[in-house]
C-alpha cells in the first residue's frame, strides 16, 4: 500500500473521565505532538479545577492550545473554537509536529472536521420568549422538549447548557427542521490531513468509579475557592462559562444554599449523564476506531506511524 503523504491529525474523543488527557499526553510525548483542547470550558481563564485542566507540569512537557484563551465573562462559541482550532492544527502540522485534538464533544469534532453552517439564523424576540419560558419551566423541561423534537442535538447538548438547548430550539422553531440537520456536509478542510479518529470506550462500571473519584478530587483541590473567587469578581452564574458542569452546584454550596455533599452528589449525577450522552454519540461514529483506554496509545502509535490502514478518510 502506498503511504499517505498527508500529515496526520489525531482526534481523540470519549466520555468525560475516560482518561483522554492522559492518553493524549503520552501520545504527544511519543510522537512529538502538541495538544489542541476541544473542551468548551477549558478556554476560560480562572476555571482550572472544575474543568480539570492539564497541570502546569503537563503543559511544560507538551504544548497545549486553546486553553486559557478567554475571560469567563466572554461567550466563546463553537464557531470561534473551530476557527482557532483549525489554525492551531495547521500551525502544528506546519512545524512538522503531530496535532492531537482531544475532548468529549462530538459537536466540536464535527465543527473542526466538517465546518459549521454559515448564516446562523436568529430571532431576538423568539430568543427572549424561549429564555423566559425556560426560566419558568426549568432546564430539564427545556431539554425534554428538545429531545422530543431533535434527539441528535439533545444527545450532544447537556441539560445544564441552557444556552445551547435554547439555541437549538430557536433554530427548530425558525426553520421547522432540527438544528442537527444544519450541520455542514463538509467543506473539504479535513482532506488536507490523514485523520485518525480514536474514541475511548471505557468499562461503564469503572467509568462510574472514576467519575466519583474525579469529582471528589476536584472538590478537595479547592473547587469551592475557585468558584468563590469568580463570584467575588462579579461573574454571574448566568454567564456562559458557568454552564460547565458543576460550577452552579459549587456556587450553591459556597453561597450556603446547600451542602458540599449535596453539591458532590449533583455533580456526579450530571457528569454521569454527560458521559452517557457522549458514549451514545460515539457509537454513532462509524469512522472511528473504538478502543479501551489501556490500548489507546499503542493503537494511535500504530496508526500514525503506519500506512493509513484503519484510519478515517
Amino acid at each position: 500500500m502506498t503511504p499517505d503523504p498527508r500529515p496526520p491529525l489525531v482526534a481523540l474523543f470519549g466520555p468525560t473521565g475516560s482518561g483522554k488527557s492522559e492518553v493524549a499526553h503520552a501520545a504527544a510525548l511519543a510522537l512529538g505532538g502538541e495538544i489542541v483542547s476541544a473542551d468548551a470550558f477549558a478556554v476560560y481563564r480562572g476555571m482550572d479545577i472544575g474543568t480539570d485542566k492539564p497541570s502546569a507540569e503537563a503543559r511544560r512537557e507538551v504544548r497545549h492550545h486553546l486553553v486559557d484563551v478567554a475571560e469567563p465573562e466572554e461567550s466563546f462559541s463553537a464557531g470561534r473554537w473551530a476557527d482557532e482550532a483549525r489554525r492551531a492544527v495547521e500551525e502544528i502540522a506546519g512545524r512538522g509536529r503531530v496535532p492531537i485534538v482531544v475532548g468529549g464533544s462530538g459537536f466540536y469534532l464535527s465543527a473542526l472536521l466538517d465546518g459549521l453552517p454559515e448564516g446562523a439564523l436568529r430571532d431576538d424576540r423568539l430568543r427572549e420568549g424561549l429564555h423566559e419560558w425556560a426560566l419558568a419551566r426549568g432546564e430539564a423541561a427545556a431539554h425534554r422538549v428538545l429531545a422530543l423534537n431533535d434527539a441528535a442535538s439533545a444527545a450532544r447538548i447537556p441539560p445544564s447548557n441552557l444556552r445551547y438547548v435554547l439555541r437549538a430550539l430557536e433554530i427548530l422553531l425558525l426553520t421547522g427542521a432540527p438544528a442537527s440537520a444544519r450541520l455542514a456536509p463538509g467543506d473539504g478542510w479535513r482532506r488536507r490531513f490523514r485523520v485518525v479518529r480514536i474514541h475511548l470506550r471505557p468499562d461503564a462500571a469503572a467509568l462510574g468509579v472514576r467519575i466519583e473519584a474525579r469529582v471528589r478530587r476536584m472538590l478537595d483541590a479547592g473547587w469551592g475557592k475557585e468558584v468563590r473567587k469568580l463570584l467575588d469578581r462579579g461573574l454571574s452564574v448566568d454567564a456562559n462559562s458557568f454552564q460547565a458542569i458543576g460550577y452552579r452546584e459549587v456556587a450553591e454550596w459556597v453561597l450556603g444554599r446547600t451542602s458540599r455533599q449535596q453539591a458532590e452528589t449533583e455533580i456526579v449525577r450530571a457528569t454521569r449523564g454527560l458521559a452517557k450522552r457522549q458514549a451514545t454519540w460515539s457509537r454513532r461514529e462509524r469512522e472511528a476506531r473504538r478502543v479501551e483506554p489501556e490500548e489507546a496509545l499503542d493503537v494511535i502509535l500504530a496508526l500514525v506511524g503506519g500506512t493509513g490502514e484503519g484510519e478515517t478518510r
